[in-house]
């Protein structure tokens, strides 16, 4: 087994509604993108990015009653009890391990992602990469152009929305 890193400083992240905080020792262990179907529906998203950290590098330091936990299948996922916010996701084979969402820490967790697991779940729906472009009229919002032949005009369903106001 890879022999832990020396920490070299902490990072911290929290739940939606900030009543649950946790950190970790800095640099993690690692990161990934979870593709599968358990993760894709525990965060409700495409997938899911985590980090890996050693337990003992790991800390709860507020409102740790809220931290409510479910159990399947030799996995352990726990949760804000007030907001829902994904906080922990442990397997039964890594007890040595505990798995955060990288969306919680606001800043550097010392590892970027580099792995996909379940990448053979991913879905055809979801985003990967190409490129975008804004849409007219909607600031902030990009959308990616179809390959698909370009509609008359009215057909857009954007343009038959307006034509209601």
């Amino acid at each position: 087994m890879a022999k832990a890193a020396a920490a070299g400083g902490i990072t911290s992240g929290q739940c939606l509604c900030g009543k649950v905080a946790l950190e970790i020792d800095v640099p993690a262990r690692w990161a990934w993108h979870d593709h599968s179907a358990s993760s894709r529906r525990a965060h409700g998203a495409a997938y899911a990015t985590y980090v890996g950290s050693w337990r003992k590098r790991f800390r709860i330091v507020k409102g740790g009653r809220l931290v409510t936990r479910y159990e399947d299948k030799g996995t352990a996922r726990s949760f804000c009890a007030s907001c829902g916010t994904p906080l922990i996701y442990e397997r039964g084979r890594s007890p040595h391990m505990v798995n955060i969402p990288r969306a919680l820490f606001g800043a550097r967790t010392g590892r970027q992602p580099l792995y996909h697991i379940a990448i053979e779940e991913l879905q055809e729906w979801a985003y990967t990469g190409e490129p975008l472009v804004p849409l007219k009229g909607f600031p902030g919002v990009v959308w990616q152009r179809s390959k698909k032949k370009r509609r008359a005009a009215g057909e857009d369903p954007f343009d038959l929305a307006r034509d209601d106001l």
